[in-house]
């Protein structure tokens, strides 16, 4: 469910920019060729499997709830997964749960990453320079997991990926989208709304559009 490839460079870049406490957080999921990855921003100490004390996965969005209710919405996870992540409080995720989760997503061919894997105290915004030294590794992921479709989430993520200015409300909702050339492969890009934290206002926004690129 994740890329052993890239893991020295993301726990070597963890150690510049990353909490000193706290543990990178990898991708998980399709490793091979999923219909769809999603690349948000970084993780910060909400992840419960960003702390040390975590003997299990270390993947996306562990512990938290908000981003569940997109996946869910979007039939990446069942029903009964979803309500368990909207019930458990963080301090109850187990590392049992945690796996059967991305294996769910692993089986609907999804793959959910950040861009910058070096997980914050909080949720304060990361300078650009730190998010455009993670983009060599992003790319090397890219072209290992080979997706279908990328989706990349805020005008941040989507503008440092495709190497120039994005502003995702200038997408409309239908399929609109970029081209990203790596070596000598293509691959589409779709910036849409953040849809989880300050962004939670544009998660109807962002599953509208992803339901529309996803068809």
């Amino acid at each position: 469910m994740q890329l052993e490839e890239v893991k020295e460079d993301i726990n070597r870049l963890h150690k510049r920019y990353g909490g000193d406490s706290l543990e990178p957080i990898h991708g998980a999921g399709c490793v091979k060729n999923p219909k769809v990855m999603f690349i948000f921003m970084n993780p910060t100490a909400k992840n419960v499997s960003a702390h040390s004390s975590w003997k299990g996965l270390r993947a996306p969005w562990l512990g938290t709830k908000n981003v569940w209710k997109l996946f869910y919405k979007l039939g990446v996870i069942s029903e009964e997964n979803f309500r368990k992540t909207q019930l458990l409080k963080p301090a109850e995720w187990t590392p049992v749960f945690s796996k059967r989760i991305y294996l769910e997503i692993q089986k609907n061919k999804v793959y959910v990453t950040n861009l910058a894997k070096c997980t914050q105290p909080d949720a304060r915004p990361l300078h650009g320079k730190i998010f455009r030294d993670y983009r060599d590794v992003m790319l090397r992921e890219i072209l290992l997991i080979n997706p279908k479709k990328i989706i990349t989430f805020g005008n941040q993520v989507s503008s440092i990926l495709l190497g120039k200015p994005v502003k995702v409300g200038n997408y409309d909702k239908k399929s609109s989208g970029e081209l990203l050339r790596i070596n000598d492969k293509k691959f589409f890009v779709y910036p849409t709304y953040y849809p989880v934290g300050q962004g939670i206002r544009n998660m109807n926004l962002a599953i509208s559009r992803i339901e529309e690129i996803r068809r």
